[in-house]
């Protein structure tokens, strides 16, 4: 079986890393919510979603700045949702390949929200023990949104894990190893390279030797 493009590129860039190269302390340890998103409690109310995608980062590490945002529900709700959105003003602008839809509120230029529908057999323990980022918006739990970004497979993914994992101790590590054999055990390797990675721009785990 040929690799997986994704494994390709974490071998190239392994060849390629350099220690020592990744930001400061005083800039990893930044927490922010400068993007704004709607009141996303106002609309979808006691239905459970958390925050997924690029701006959920924002709970873990410093901001990355976003085209749209994104969250996740359990695939029960997705209609229950969707009314949630329409009778909020949004319309319905596309359907999602992974599973899901986009919104946009109309007559506005606020950025899209996808709504990303699934029915893994963890997904109602995560959306009960969200984190919250500082905007108090509930964020999908570290390791399960490193599971989805593994799963997606696209670069700027890859890089995403690679700095969720950064000085997070062994212990979390192996948990989230742990999940990534159950949900998705061909993705091991590609966890194991990135933490190597992380490890040689941003320093060992904090309880490393």
């Amino acid at each position: 079986m040929a690799p997986r493009l994704a494994t390709t590129f974490l071998q190239i860039a392994l060849r390629r890393a350099a220690r020592g190269t990744g930001s400061s302390s005083a800039f990893l340890d930044r927490r922010t919510a400068v993007q704004a998103i709607p009141d996303l409690r106002s609309i979808v109310g006691a239905i459970p979603w958390v925050l997924v995608g690029g701006i959920a980062l924002r709970a873990y590490i410093p901001e990355r700045m976003t085209l749209d945002a994104a969250i996740l529900v359990h695939e029960r709700d997705s209609a229950q949702v969707r009314d949630a959105f329409l009778a909020a003003g949004y319309q319905v602008t596309g359907l999602l390949s992974i599973g899901g839809f986009s919104v946009q509120a109309a007559e506005t230029t606020d950025p899209p929200i996808d709504v990303l529908t699934r029915a893994d057999h963890w997904l109602d323990a995560a959306l009960a023990s969200p984190v919250e980022d500082n905007a108090g918006y509930p964020v999908l739990g570290r390791a399960y949104l490193i599971l989805l970004k593994l799963q997606a497979g696209r670069t700027q993914d890859l890089a995403d894990v690679q700095r969720l994992l950064m000085r997070t101790t062994t212990t979390e590590r192996e948990s989230i190893r742990q999940i990534v054999l159950q949900e998705s055990p061909d993705l091991v390797d590609d966890l194991k390279s990135l933490c190597m990675l992380a490890d040689l721009e941003f320093g060992p785990p904090p309880d490393a030797g």
